[in-house]
């Protein structure tokens, strides 16, 4: 069945394309949604200038995030973590502590763009890709140091008690 959609849908097509879906698919989820329409040409005319309108916004978009990510490509974005003797961290570096600290550094980063096969449990430096996009990639380095405890405090209360 063919349908022109109303919405942005991903994987699917960008508002004003016409595509081709199964019929179950348009009839109990895109059309009840107003994700969609039937393509007449009616319908395809009045939807035009707002399709212009909005992929003027997806190539202003694709701009600003193109600039992000060739800002952020080999940055370097350093945690502190407690750890053992070994280097094994108590815990772990997760996707929103690495953009927590890349949005610090002034990067536009969202904790969805970070891309980790695990998260990180050691002590070290790690190579994180970043996906902004399907073809829109970053590498940054992610160095995790051992946090340092604050001890001598604990030794100087303990000679003054003596």
């Amino acid at each position: 069945m063919k349908v022109l959609l109303c919405e942005d849908i991903k994987k699917l097509g960008w508002l004003g394309d016409v595509v081709e879906v199964k019929v179950g698919y348009a009839r109990n989820y895109l059309l009840p949604q107003g994700l969609a329409k039937v393509a007449t040409e009616g319908n395809i005319r009045a939807i035009a200038q707002e399709k212009a309108k909005r992929a003027e916004q997806r190539l202003k978009e694709r701009r600003r995030i193109e600039k992000a990510v060739e800002a952020v490509n080999g940055a370097e974005a350093v945690l502190a973590a407690k750890a053992n003797e070994q280097g094994v961290l108590f815990g772990s570096v997760t996707e929103a502590m690495i953009a927590a600290n890349l949005r610090a550094q002034g990067f536009e980063v969202a904790d969805e763009v970070i891309k980790l096969a695990e998260h990180i449990k050691q002590l070290g430096t790690h190579e994180v890709g970043l996906r902004f996009a399907e073809d829109l990639t970053a590498t940054v380095r992610v160095v995790v140091v051992p946090e340092q405890a604050e001890e001598a405090p604990k030794e100087e209360t303990q000679e003054q008690q003596a």
